[in-house]
């Protein structure tokens, strides 16, 4: 896992890890507190997906885009 920049100080993301198969785009969103999230094409879209992996190299908008686009969209909760 990568650590999300966080730069309005104010994100609910701490860190982000992006998935590496080219077939299925992917990314996985950690949470304060701990929570874990595997967000896929499938799930969520491959365009969601894309620009869920651009917010996280910015590290701004994230979670804003999580709340209002993807939700529980989310192919399954890690453990």
């Amino acid at each position: 896992m990568q650590r999300y920049s966080n730069r309005s100080g104010e994100s609910g993301i701490v860190a982000y890890e992006i998935g590496k198969d080219p077939k299925e785009p992917a990314i996985i969103v950690e949470f304060l507190g701990g929570d874990r999230y595997l967000y896929t094409g499938h799930s969520a879209g491959v365009e969601n997906i894309a620009r869920m992996q651009e917010l996280a190299h910015e590290g701004q908008g994230l979670s804003t885009f999580i709340s209002r686009h993807v939700r529980e969209r989310y192919a399954r909760k890690l453990t």
